[in-house]
């Protein structure tokens, strides 16, 4: 099934990166679109920012979970039902979500129910079904889907916004979901199908799967072999926690903004269209950061990338905590957006180049575990600080002084192939 191709002589994996693309882009348009619901919710419901970035935390974690979930099925079954059935829990997780009367509605509908929609059509499942199709190009084939959703934030966001205004949060929720599920279900039957597995084993497909294709630059033939480590001795380790506490710091940045960004700006006088610009170029401005982020780190390791990424946090915090004007508030939207994902194809090279490929698929997956759930988790406590001060000041000092930390963090970590004790 890998080398078919259509009637125009087309090779078919290009037709699986348009689907994919197409699906990432209406999944990253329902997953940020929260930020632009945020102060409605708030406004319609008394519940208090703190409350509603809680119902975001459960759905950071479930979320996390369930990507392990939807992978070991999409293993057994294909990508087909798979994106059906999770494109069905999130559709009626966001029309439950828009019919919602009460907080624990909110917990189940968008908490529970619209986590595990993200998770069956997540970047990780499209770069597994991609790496799948493609060996020498997989790289630029999950990149060209990458882009799918990064432009849907770009996009969806303020159209969502513009029909927030006009017809209210409610019908817009339920719309989305009832076009996502629709697109979704029409790509997974007439497009999407299962590709053979490519390469030299399964350990290439597991460490592509994340934007890159880190399997093809293998150790010189003369080098006497390394076994490689698992999750175990990783752990004992002081490089593995030092990457942990990065990407954990690393997600509850990304969230935090993406969540807090539209209601922070709306605080300071921004009308909620241009917020919602704010929020949509945050998406675009951070394939531009992916785009940069491989070839800098062939060049100068990945410890350069991830420290350069936090150096722009560690400018970007302290001044919106100094200028909080228009013009401000759009340099660090940009600032922050660009470094949002340049970490994301960096986790599997830098986990390969450590500990080898074997075991990449937990390594790696671990630490995204961690990137979303602090992310869920400091989104809750900014929400919860605002809520006691009545501002994100704190929030964004906390978030100014962790940047630091990552920085220390990836200084100490030893960038080269670690060796079993």
């Amino acid at each position: 099934m890998g080398d078919e191709k259509n009637h125009s002589g087309i090779f078919y994996g290009w037709y699986i990166v348009a689907a994919s693309f197409l699906i990432l882009f209406f999944n990253s348009g329902a997953m940020y679109s929260f930020g632009v619901v945020f102060k409605p919710i708030v406004a319609e419901f008394c519940w208090g920012r703190g409350p509603v970035s809680l119902v975001f935390f459960v759905n950071m974690v479930v979320f996390a979970l369930a990507i392990a979930v939807t992978g070991r099925l999409y293993d057994r079954y294909g990508p087909k039902w798979v994106i059906v059935v999770c494109s069905l829990f999130l559709c009626v997780g966001l029309i439950l979500t828009a019919f919602m009367t009460a907080f624990w509605h909110f917990v189940l509908a968008y908490g529970l129910l619209v986590a595990i929609g993200f998770a069956g059509t997540s970047i990780s499942l499209m770069g597994a079904l991609i790496s799948r199709w493609f060996v020498a190009r997989r790289g630029l084939a999950i990149s060209l889907a990458i882009a799918g959703f990064c432009l849907g934030q770009f996009v969806i966001v303020p159209l969502f916004t513009m029909g927030t205004l006009r017809f209210g949060w409610r019908l817009s929720y339920a719309l989305m979901g009832l076009v996502s599920l629709a697109i979704n279900s029409l790509l997974a039957f007439f497009v999407i199908k299962d590709g053979k597995p490519r390469g030299n084993s399964r350990n290439s497909l597991v460490a592509s799967v994340q934007f890159g294709d880190s399997s093809t630059d293998g150790p010189s033939p003369a080098a006497p072999p390394v076994r490689d480590m698992g999750l175990r001795e990783a752990l004992k380790t002081r490089s593995y926690w030092l990457f942990l506490i990065v990407m954990f710091i690393c997600g509850s940045h990304d969230f935090f903004v993406t969540t807090h960004l539209v209601p922070f700006a709306t605080d300071n006088g921004v009308t909620a269209a241009t917020a919602s610009n704010m929020l949509a170029w945050f998406g675009l401005i951070g394939f531009a950061g992916v785009l940069i982020a491989g070839p800098m780190a062939d060049h100068t390791g990945v410890k350069a990338v991830v420290v350069l990424s936090f150096v722009l946090r560690v400018l970007a915090f302290p001044m919106i905590l100094l200028f909080t004007d228009h013009t401000s508030i759009w340099v660090f939207s940009l600032a922050i957006g660009f470094s949002s994902i340049m970490t994301a194809p960096l986790n599997p090279v830098l986990m390969g180049k450590l500990y080898g490929l074997s075991h990449l698929g937990l390594l790696s997956g671990l630490v995204v575990t961690l990137h979303h759930t602090g992310g869920g988790f400091w989104t809750f406590v900014g929400g919860m600080l605002f809520d006691s001060s009545g501002d994100y000041r704190l929030a964004f000092l906390l978030s100014a002084v962790t940047s630091a930390l990552a920085i220390l963090c990836t200084i100490l970590i030893r960038e080269k192939r670690h060796t079993p004790q």
